[in-house]
């Protein structure tokens, strides 16, 4: 039992469970789920949806993060992707034709997997520290996007590419199915093969690793290059979901977010050790989080405040140190007071024969 409770899983789950249940004791509906036309509909539905792109992005920041880096510009690369997939829907004279809607996909994705192995170029290869490789196109990378669409917000109608976002399969959203594959193809990438051992024995001393024979320098770059990847499918999705290519709010400081995930799921910032099911329980906290402040009325102005209060509670909860404090304070207790009374005390021989008054 005692080693259940110290599964670095208890708490990012504790911490889920317990704003399910605030959820729940606020807005008793909040779990019910509804069925129309073969549909599920509901406010856990709306969640496992919304946190599609949260999910696909913070993945690929579990990778760059075991690697002892970090990738800043998640963000500009999803509006990168849905500036260039909106744009050659737009100038298309079918945009509801299936091949120009693979090509434009194919299009936008491609071009943020190029960006995410020039990040791995500047970090493996040239040296760069990797919070100064990815700040530049983290910079950069929406002046791109405005460049590509030409500084307007680009709209499209396009019922096959609305469908990334809002459609069903199966009764459930077609996202949430898009971010369950990528939790299942990176978890057999790295947890069926020894790409997530070399990846953890890299971010744990690269030096070592690399004298051991291992080839740091390209599991650094796929790293990079992975999390550009799923960056480019997260702005599909964004901008599939509001039909719309904003290049100055799409997938905004979603690369704070993604790292709180990762960090609230238990893996470390300093590289090494790394967990994918932490990560997924981290992004459905940080939705779930999301949703609470909405439905709990907190003004705009005051939700970075009270969604930093609930993360900063919850990593100290996590952190070592303040274990260590705690177990020290229970250790320095005074000792419980000695029994009172007749025969207190007093050693019983085998034999004797106890009187009980």
């Amino acid at each position: 039992m005692n080693k259940l409770l110290r599964h670095r899983l208890v708490l990012p789950i504790g911490a889920l469970v317990a704003l399910i249940l605030v959820n729940t004791i606020a807005r008793p509906s909040f779990l019910s789920v509804t069925v129309r036309d073969g549909e599920l509909y509901g406010s856990i539905i709306d969640i496992l949806r919304n946190s599609a792109p949260l999910m696909l992005v913070a993945l690929g920041m579990t990778m760059v993060i075991a690697t002892r880096g970090i990738d800043l510009s998640v963000g500009a690369l999803m509006a990168v992707s849905g500036a260039v997939s909106l744009t050659i829907i737009a100038g298309s004279p079918r945009p509801n034709d299936l091949g120009v809607i693979a090509v434009a996909i194919g299009a936008g994705i491609a071009v943020t997997l190029v960006f995410g192995v020039w990040n791995g170029f500047l970090v493996a290869v040239v040296g760069i520290q990797p919070i100064i490789a990815t700040l530049v196109l983290m910079l950069a990378g929406r002046g791109i996007a405005l460049l590509i669409t030409q500084g307007f917000i680009t709209t499209i109608n396009s019922t096959p590419y609305q469908f990334m976002a809002q459609g069903y399969v199966f009764g459930l959203p077609f996202a949430f199915l898009v971010a369950v594959a990528a939790i299942i193809v990176v978890a057999v990438v790295e947890r069926r093969t020894a790409l997530g051992m070399l990846t953890e024995a890299v971010g744990i001393n690269p030096t070592a690793s690399r004298l051991a024979g291992v080839r740091s320098r390209g599991i650094i770059w796929g790293a990079y290059a992975g999390s550009g990847l799923l960056a480019g499918i997260a702005g599909i999705l964004y901008s599939s979901n509001i039909m719309a290519a904003d290049a100055n709010s799409a997938g905004l400081n979603i690369e704070v977010d993604a790292i709180l995930a990762v960090v609230l799921g238990g893996t470390s910032l300093a590289g090494g050790k790394f967990t994918l099911a932490g990560t997924v329980i981290g992004v459905y906290t940080i939705q779930t989080l999301t949703s609470t402040i909405t439905f709990l009325g907190v003004p705009p102005a005051v939700t970075p405040v009270f969604k930093a209060a609930v993360i900063i509670i919850v990593c100290l909860a996590q952190s070592s140190r303040v274990k260590g404090w705690v177990r020290r304070i229970s250790a320095t207790r005074p000792p419980a007071p000695p029994r009172t009374g007749a025969g207190a005390g007093e050693p019983v021989r085998l034999g004797q024969e106890v009187q009980v008054p």
